[in-house]
């Protein structure tokens, strides 16, 4: 499939949204949606149940394992932000272009989602608090309603919301204050101070309950196009909402254990307004928080969403979520998509088993972040330079600290989410996405094979061989059996290189390079994965013996030069001269003579016309084991065909191939053909008329003029044959050893 890409091929859906010099700043756009989300709902109504279960010490040792991973995350942020201009879309923009198309859209659609429903989870939290403070209203109805005008307020302006969490802000404030200067309930719990009483919930089992409060930073992230200076304001803005939620997360249990007993603590979730010095403020604060979260998500998911369209990620007939409305590039028709979903959660049912798959894809997000910062760091490539560095291993334990927490705070709500950001990642690969930007992914197969290649030995392995081919096609189009040939070989396995020698005295390096990617293009089409190298030389024949002598990569080069018969008789002595060549660089020959009108027949039968494994033999029977088991071949049958003198002789040679065979488990049938004192020629010819492919020796090119006379001898032979491959086998390596050490690896395995 021809990939689609998002930024070159079709400008049409190219979207580049400037910087905004009046966008929000760190305060507006970055601090308070974060704080606004770390101190919600959890803070309020299941605070005083994790303190009371597990008590002070173990509560304080929660809050900072759960903070240091927020922190550690916000660190690889910090990094990713200030390395480049982060527009719409926040986590998912930096993941895209620090990973790739494929993994960002793995996130960015789970995460989109997840802050959909979390507008749901919000208003329904809303709608829950209100009844139980007025029993006459219907908590569906406020559900729906207070939806409805969330996202009114986030339509009419980014800025307008945010101005809308101030008052939020300062409720939550006043319910502090309040709480600051209330009163004792009951005498203080000595166990508290401690440890947890009998019966409590585990250690891990509270962490769990708590995590998820500390799990505001992409509040901000999420608004990083609506900012002015994304680079200073994620930062920073990130930072003050982690250290004042973490300042308060420490202090409130100090109140709380000094006031009230671990009993109540547990049972009663509006222990805090009995408490505080003004009760209703903590009511008004549960409202702000659980408002204010839900205008967070309803300002974050459209843009995320707004962002996914615009790189091509969906399906092309919704690219219309891409687009923006006004001055400030309002997602409209994504916060009315956004809408849709949260009503529809509203009405339909309880979220309290979507709220872990919700979580799972939050802190997904933040484990990829976290990858994404601490793989870019690590490869140190040029092109990365934070302004804000963080050691990799910062984000790496960043990383590993949010899966272990996913794990903990549900190991089936991990698993759920991990398939389906996995179900979307194989999604976005099968449909050949790419992106105008480049990614991560390059620098870590570059780190690899930079450290394959140094570990690779110069010396010739026969256990590990195969036939790194370097085709020499010319225009693949005309030629594609000897691709389609090489492909079968490799099985995609051993590296193949398509390669033409264009006229030097034609082509200039711009039209050299466009012939290379169409040829790369045309490869993708046929599904089929090669490099490929066009050079440019003032003949085809100087040009394949100067790419054989410098392509390649250390002890990685073609060990086998697969061409095409030459049919200009003009040619011969060049042609000759060029195979000679290949022969004393200890390359591998493959020359196909292939037959115009049939082709490869039906692939039904290989004839290896065979002298045994000295010499050519041993390579010819490995290459016919590789066509038998490719799945082009894969219905072959493979017949080792040897002539001798007289019957006496085909007896013991029948017996020798044949126990060959048996060892070598190459599923060769065997057939001995006696002379009786007719030409080799008129032998081939009968027994191999109705072969789809033969396989004949070549012999080494000792001299030059010697040699072209033979090669000539060797095409009239092969005339009336079906396609015909000629083999010369040139490598330093014992190709016996090949065959037997594949018989040793079977014997091991069964």
């Amino acid at each position: 499939m021809a990939k689609r890409n998002l930024e070159g091929s079709q400008p049409s859906r190219r979207v580049v949204v400037p910087a905004k010099p009046g966008g929000l700043g760190t305060f507006s756009g970055v601090f308070t949606p974060s704080i606004l989300t770390i101190l919600g709902v959890i803070m309020y109504l299941r605070f005083g149940w994790v303190v009371g279960n597990v008590g002070l010490i173990p509560t304080l040792v929660i809050v900072t394992l759960s903070t240091g991973i927020t922190f550690l995350t916000s660190l690889s942020i910090a990094a990713i932000a200030t390395d480049q201009r982060v527009r719409v879309g926040g986590a998912y923009y930096m993941i895209s272009r620090s990973l790739g198309i494929e993994t960002g859209g793995a996130v960015g659609i789970p995460l989109y989602l997840a802050q959909a429903l979390s507008v749901a989870l919000y208003t329904v939290g809303f709608a829950e608090s209100v009844v139980s403070a007025f029993p006459a209203f219907d908590e569906k109805t406020v559900g729906l309603i207070t939806t409805v005008l969330v996202t009114a307020l986030t339509l009419i302006s980014a800025k307008v919301a945010i101005r809308s969490q101030y008052f939020i802000m300062a409720a939550i404030t006043l319910s502090l204050l309040s709480l600051l200067f209330g009163k004792p309930l009951e005498e203080p719990d000595v166990g508290l101070f401690t440890g947890v009483a009998e019966g409590g919930e585990s250690f891990w089992t509270v962490f769990a309950v708590f995590f998820p409060a500390v799990t505001g930073i992409m509040a901000g992230v999420n608004l990083s196009g609506d900012l002015a200076e994304p680079g200073k304001s994620i930062p920073r803005g990130t930072f003050a909402a982690i250290g004042t939620g973490y300042f308060i997360y420490m202090a409130l249990p100090l109140l709380l254990v000094a006031r009230v007993g671990a009993e109540t603590l547990i049972e009663d979730p509006l222990v805090m307004r009995r408490m505080a010095f003004w009760g209703d403020a903590i009511l008004l604060g549960i409202w702000g928080a659980t408002l204010s979260s839900a205008v967070g998500s309803m300002l974050g998911a459209p843009r995320v969403l707004q962002a996914i369209a615009r790189d091509g990620v969906l399906p092309r007939r919704f690219d219309f979520l891409g687009r923006g409305s006004g001055a400030e590039d309002t997602p409209r028709i994504g916060t009315v998509v956004t809408l849709i979903i949260a009503l529809a959660a509203v009405y339909f049912g309880n979220l309290n088993i979507i709220a872990p798959i919700l979580t799972m894809f939050f802190l997904t997000t933040y484990g990829v972040l976290n990858i994404a910062a601490g793989v870019e760091r690590f490869l140190g490539s040029p092109s990365f330079r934070p302004k804000f560095k963080v050691h990799w291993s910062l984000s790496l334990l960043g990383a590993v600290g949010c899966i272990a927490v996913m794990f903990l705070i549900n190991a089936l709500a991990t698993v759920i989410a991990a398939v389906f950001v996995l179900g979307v990642y194989i999604w976005l690969e099968r449909r050949g996405l790419e992106s105008a930007w480049g990614d991560v992914r390059l620098g870590i197969w570059m780190a690899l094979t930079r450290a394959g290649l140094l570990r690779l030995r110069f010396e010739p392995d026969p256990k590990n061989w195969r036939p790194h081919i370097l085709v020499l096609s010319g225009a693949p189009t005309r030629r594609w059996h000897l691709i389609d040939l090489t492909a079968s070989l490799t099985h995609n396995r051993a590296l193949m290189t398509v390669s033409t020698v264009l006229p030097s005295d034609a082509f200039s390096v711009e039209r050299q390079q466009a012939v290379e990617a169409k040829i790369r293009e045309y490869l993708a089409r046929r599904g089929v994965q090669g490099l490929v190298r066009v050079i440019t030389a003032p003949n085809p024949f100087i040009g394949a013996e100067r790419l054989v002598e410098a392509y390649g990569m250390g002890v990685l080069v073609p060990n086998t030069i697969l061409l095409g018969d030459s049919k200009e008789p003009s040619h011969l002595k060049p042609y000759c001269r060029m195979i000679a060549h290949f022969y004393q660089s200890q390359r591998n020959v493959i020359v196909v003579r292939d037959d115009e009108k049939r082709g490869f027949g039906q692939r039904k039968r290989i004839d290896v016309w065979w002298g045994g494994l000295k010499g050519n033999g041993g390579l010819m029977m490995i290459l016919a084991y590789l066509l038998q088991t490719s799945l082009r071949w894969r219905n072959a049958e493979v017949w080792l065909r040897m002539v001798v003198p007289t019957d006496a002789a085909a007896e013991d040679a029948h017996a020798n191939i044949s126990r060959l065979v048996e060892e070598t488990r190459t599923g060769a049938s065997v057939d001995v053909v006696v002379a009786n004192g007719r030409p080799f020629d008129e032998i081939l010819r009968e027994n191999s008329r109705d072969a789809d492919l033969v396989l004949l020796g070549m012999a080494a090119p000792e001299n030059e003029d010697d040699f072209v006379a033979y090669y000539e001898r060797l095409r009239i032979r092969a005339r009336g044959l079906p396609s015909t491959v000629f083999v010369l086998a040139a490598e330093g390596i014992a190709f016996r050893e090949v065959l037997l050490q594949r018989d040793h690896e079977a014997s091991e395995v069964g």
